[in-house]
């Protein structure tokens, strides 16, 4: 399926971007050419504070490769649940991933909102049409989103300075990443929705035992932001085994754990199975005012 593009905005003016042939551009004559993936880079220089911001093509390897494996597969049904419950009433949702990566969780939320509504409705005139958007920083990531999922719109770009129209999302997830919450408020709708995800206390805890004598675990405190309340807060708990030495070697690649260890560290790790726990705080909040 091929979902509704997005009107993106021209990151330095503000004006809407059309499409020219192989290229964006505004009234103000400023153009962004769409990249061969299919995507476009919509991050200017002056905004980048190093010259290939995000995570870099070796982390986006090594993420999908462990994401493809399914283990994270527990996290992405349940934040495409509480979505699609989130959305039961909008006809025509407006979504944007933001801090989207490889593409993973973006394609398997679009993916599960297709076919919901395929199952309980036979009429194409009423089927739901979506628009959904990925954004990261990284160029690396969006290459990789953008060349596998061609049926989704894909743009690098900041999460503090967002191409997107004022209160023009039904819905933005956050899934492990940083963003701004003037920029959220900008951006969502009134009784639009943010839905996040951060690591809960005991999120891979036996793997921080192998880095640290006093491994600390994560803060469980919900973050309060204004002009949302908090509709939802679940705890999602789980377990998995890494039998494969690359396995572990792309979860570890993953996270900034891998900066902790020493080679040594690191080759024993890969040596043995490693059973993990995944803890996630996943929180549902409604744009207010």
């Amino acid at each position: 399926m091929n979902y509704l593009c997005p009107i993106y905005l021209c990151p330095i003016c503000a004006s809407p971007l059309s499409a020219h042939d192989k290229s964006l551009a505004c009234e103000q004559r400023h153009q962004f050419d769409l990249a061969k993936e299919g995507y476009v880079n919509l991050l200017p220089v002056q905004n980048k504070k190093s010259k290939n911001p995000g995570d870099n093509k070796e982390m986006m390897q090594a993420r999908r490769e462990f994401l493809d494996q399914g283990f994270y597969q527990s996290l992405s049904d349940k934040v495409n649940s509480i979505a699609q419950q989130a959305l039961a009433t909008v006809e025509t949702p407006n979504i944007l991933d933001l801090g989207c990566g490889e593409g993973y969780y973006t394609h398997r939320l679009a993916q599960a909102i297709t076919n919901a509504n395929d199952a309980t409705t036979s009429n194409v005139d009423t089927k739901v049409v979506l628009q959904i958007s990925g954004l990261d920083i990284s160029k690396s990531a969006i290459r990789y989103a953008a060349k596998r999922y061609k049926s989704i719109s894909f743009c690098v770009a900041s999460a503090y300075a967002t191409p997107f129209a004022d209160a023009s999302q039904d819905l933005v997830t956050r899934i492990y990443a940083p963003s701004q919450n003037d920029e959220l408020a900008r951006i969502i709708k009134t009784d639009g929705y943010l839905l996040t995800v951060t690591p809960a206390a005991e999120h891979l805890f036996e793997l921080k035992q192998k880095i640290y004598q006093t491994p600390e675990k994560h803060d469980m405190t919900i973050e309060e932001i204004a002009g949302f309340d908090v509709v939802e807060q679940q705890r999602l708990t789980d377990q998995i085994t890494l039998t494969q030495a690359k396995d572990s070697k792309n979860l570890l690649e993953m996270t900034p754990l891998a900066w902790k260890m020493s080679d040594e560290q690191k080759a024993a790790l890969y040596a043995a199975d490693l059973t993990l726990t995944l803890d996630f705080n996943i929180t549902l909040y409604k744009r207010t005012a």
